[in-house]
């Protein structure tokens, strides 16, 4: 797709509603509930009717069809829906697709949403389980699952492992990066952590989980609902909310990819698919690393918030452990960075809450309130293909 193509879906659609069940982990009702839940909170914040909703969005991992959120939301007929694959990578990617939509009169107002049981139900944490062996996607855990890289955790360590020998740096790289999400998450009520920090003594002394992660370096495992209502530009500007632009949208799947255990590359301390990300929407945009104000970045795992850091250009290869140290990303710091808490704060709702959290900043409304943002760089799953956004105050 050309630079041209790009620009002309920048700046056409905006996020114009944000809504969410709790956070917890034993939710007490049905996925399905929880998806109805949030939708119409979402609709509710931005003042739109259900029945003028013409189009769906989501992941291809969510349980609930379309047309049974639409039937329990009470939106009618559908003109557009879609789905995006790859987990929590496909997050910023599904409000990219609704904002094609939009941006191409596919629909003129769609809602985004994921909801799941993640704490109750099915645990990702729980490892592969028994592959059948029957996709190309179960058979590639065979190169793995006979070494015990059972789970998430387990394939990112191997990572985590490498980035820490190539640059010299120790795990209190990682538990910067745990303490500025937990200080963020206790002053958010809705955060899981609500009023309890963290210090870096107590990141070190958290128990192993895969060497090098403790436990503090580890996303939550949440039960929740989240949902978005994006439209035009024009229309956002007759609701109620301040709108939260759409500036830039892009995704990445670069050479070598698999599925968090791209250990086949020629190195191992990079994420090339973050890396083309961050270029098409520096590209698109126009904008760069200095014009950003916040930036909710994808947290199941310290290790890759650091190195997003530097692949994003706000600081160099290697740089981070420094850059992290030094509390930029602290409130206060020239970057704060999941003012909500992140995933390992607040909940994990495969990313969807840290963009709620970005058009938060936009609006001006967040419960850790960066000052003056024109600006939000937004971040899905990583290590595996993922997605970005830019999200802008309506000039």
């Amino acid at each position: 797709m050309s630079l041209s193509r790009r620009d002309r879906l920048g700046g056409q659609a905006a996020i114009v509603g944000i809504g969410a069940t709790e956070f917890s982990k034993d939710s007490g009702r049905s996925e399905l509930r929880l998806a109805a839940e949030a939708v119409r909170a979402a609709l509710d914040d931005a003042g739109v009717d259900a029945a003028d909703v013409d189009g769906m969005t989501t992941f291809t991992m969510e349980t609930n069809p379309e047309i049974m959120v639409a039937a329990e939301a009470g939106i009618g007929d559908l003109s557009f829906f879609s789905r995006v694959h790859y987990g929590g990578g496909g997050a910023c990617a599904t409000i990219a697709q609704a904002a094609m939509a939009v941006a191409t009169g596919a629909a003129e107002i769609v809602v985004a949403y994921r909801a799941f049981n993640e704490r109750s139900q099915q645990r990702f944490g729980d490892g592969t389980g028994n592959p059948s062996g029957t996709t190309a996607e179960d058979s590639a855990f065979a190169w793995y699952t006979p070494f015990g890289l059972l789970t998430p955790a387990s394939w990112v360590a191997m990572f985590a492992q490498r980035y820490l020998f190539a640059y010299g740096a120790t795990t209190e790289a990682f538990g910067h990066v745990s303490v500025a999400a937990r200080r963020h998450a206790a002053t958010n009520p809705r955060a899981h952590f609500y009023g309890r920090p963290v210090t870096l003594a107590d990141h070190q002394a958290s128990r192993w989980i895969a060497e090098p992660l403790r436990l503090l370096d580890c996303c939550q495992e949440t039960d929740g609902g989240q949902a978005f209502v994006i439209t035009s530009v024009e229309r956002a500007r007759d609701l109620g909310q301040e709108p939260a632009i759409i500036t830039a949208a892009a995704q990445g799947s670069a050479a070598g990819q698999q599925m968090m255990t791209s250990y086949y590359r020629d190195g191992m301390t990079g994420l090339p698919e973050m890396g083309l990300v961050a270029d098409q929407l520096w590209r698109a945009s126009g904008l760069g690393p200095r014009d950003v104000q916040t930036a909710v970045l994808y947290d199941h795992f310290t290790p890759f918030a650091l190195v997003q850091l530097e692949e994003f250009g706000f600081c160099g290869r290697g740089e981070a452990k420094d850059f992290v140290a030094d509390g930029n990303i602290q409130i206060g710091g020239t970057l704060p960075v999941n003012t909500h808490g992140g995933q390992i704060g607040e909940a994990y709702l495969h990313g969807m809450n840290g963009i709620a959290e970005a058009v938060r900043q936009v609006r001006g409304t967040s419960c850790n309130q960066v000052a003056d943002v024109g600006h939000v760089l937004v971040t899905a799953g990583t290590g595996v293909p993922t997605s970005g956004l830019i999200l802008s105050g309506d000039a």
